[in-house]
């Protein structure tokens, strides 16, 4: 453990609007006030830097997450908890990523929400112009989104606030030993390693 706690890819995907960055932005915080070292990486600025070549063909997303997975790897080799807030529609693409890092270093979150319900909040007018054929292979609209199978959390958002939502993330990573405070992993590796009395004689 080389920042005292477990690594870990925190992976958010869901429709646009689904409101993976808002739940992954919750989740960081509270992985902060247990003093958890921490990255966000979020789609839109990711798009804006290391993959502003990239365009929005099914290749291209395909490229959009390998990328990300692999920076994702890295970050976990070094030790950090890894948030990542990225549609990733396609399945296969997420199996990558999942397999990159060691099974209990992975932990997939599936941000639910009806394809209504993220239209209606469309804060960025994606779906609109993507209705008007101005967005070609939006996600949802005439671009496929695969559901995950089996994801170690699923939250429809559209049910709970972003505040109970990042709390069940935060149950899942402590059920996985990786959102546990510092202090208390130092304690719980002193006392293993404090010399047990026996009986005397």
């Amino acid at each position: 453990m080389l920042k005292g706690h477990a690594p870990c890819v925190v992976w958010f995907t869901g429709l646009p609007a689904a409101g993976k960055s808002t739940i992954a932005n919750l989740v960081e915080e509270r992985l902060h006030a247990l003093g958890l070292h921490t990255c966000l990486l979020d789609g839109d600025n990711i798009r804006h830097g290391l993959n502003a070549d990239l365009g929005f063909t099914q290749a291209d997303r395909v490229e959009n997450v390998r990328r990300v997975a692999e920076v994702a790897r890295l970050m976990v080799d070094a030790g950090l908890v890894v948030l990542v807030a990225f549609i990733s529609p396609f399945r296969a693409e997420r199996r990558f990523a999942r397999g990159l890092v060691a099974p209990n270093e992975f932990c997939e979150v599936f941000v639910d929400v009806p394809l209504d319900v993220a239209e209606a909040r469309d804060p960025k007018g994606l779906y609109a112009k993507a209705r008007r054929g101005a967005l070609p292979n939006f996600t949802g609209i005439d671009s496929p989104y695969e559901r995950p199978e089996h994801p170690e959390v699923s939250i429809e958002s559209h049910r709970v606030t972003p505040e109970d939502a990042a709390q069940r993330v935060i149950a899942q990573l402590q059920r996985m030993d990786v959102a546990r405070s510092k202090s208390l992993m130092r304690a719980s590796k002193s006392d293993s390693s404090s010399p047990r009395e026996g009986p005397e004689g």
